[in-house]
C-alpha cells in the first residue's frame, strides 16, 4: 500500500471544500434566497383580486430591473382580497404615491413577477403604505377557454345578420 503525502490530502481536501461551498451557492440561488449582504429596505402593500402563480420571494421589478422581492402574503378576511407584501430596496424610496402593480409572467411558462409603474405624484410612497392602483393576474387558461368556447368574438353565432332589403317591411 502506497503511502499518501501531506500535498496529496492537502488537495483532496480544498477540493471538498470548494464542492461543499459551491453545492450551498446552488441551493441559495435556486431557492432565490439573499445571503443577508444587501442594503435595507422598506414595506409596502397591495392588493389584488387574483394572484395567479405569484410566490414567496418573486421578484418586484420596474422596467425589468429588480428592486425588491414579495415577503408576505396574506388574505384579507372581510374582503376576500389577497394582501402581498412587498420588500423595497430603500434605494427606491421615492417612488410616487400614484404608482402602479401589476401580476406578470415571464414568457408563457416563466415565473410570476409584480411590475411597478411609476406614476408623476410628487408625493412618494411611507413605508407602510398601500400602492392603491393595482392589476390581478392574468389567467391564459380561462382566456384560451373564453376564447375556444364562445367567449372570443367573431365566431358562428355571435352576431345575427343583417336583413337585406327585401326582407324590410315597407311601410
Amino acid at each position: 500500500m502506497a503511502i499518501r503525502g501531506p500535498r496529496l490530502e492537502f488537495a483532496v481536501g480544498a477540493f471538498l471544500v470548494l464542492a461543499l461551498a459551491s453545492l450551498l451557492v446552488l441551493a441559495f440561488a435556486s431557492t432565490n434566497r439573499q445571503f443577508g449582504i444587501g442594503g435595507d429596505s422598506y414595506p409596502l402593500v397591495a392588493r389584488f383580486s387574483n394572484l395567479g402563480q405569484l410566490r414567496l420571494q418573486a421578484p418586484v421589478k420596474i422596467g425589468g430591473v429588480v428592486v425588491g422581492r414579495v415577503e408576505k402574503i396574506d388574505l384579507d378576511p372581510v374582503k376576500f382580497d389577497s394582501v402581498v407584501t412587498l420588500s423595497i430596496d430603500s434605494r427606491f424610496a421615492d417612488l410616487p404615491a400614484d404608482t402602479s402593480a401589476g401580476i406578470f409572467t415571464s414568457g408563457l411558462l416563466g415565473e410570476s413577477y409584480i411590475g411597478l409603474q411609476p406614476g408623476g405624484d410628487p408625493e412618494p410612497l411611507r413605508p407602510g403604505d398601500e400602492i392603491t392602483y393595482t392589476q390581478p393576474a392574468v389567467d391564459l387558461i380561462q382566456l384560451v377557454g373564453k376564447y375556444m368556447f364562445g367567449g372570443g368574438g367573431s365566431g358562428a353565432g355571435s352576431t345575427p345578420p343583417s336583413p337585406t332589403e327585401e326582407e324590410v317591411p315597407q311601410p
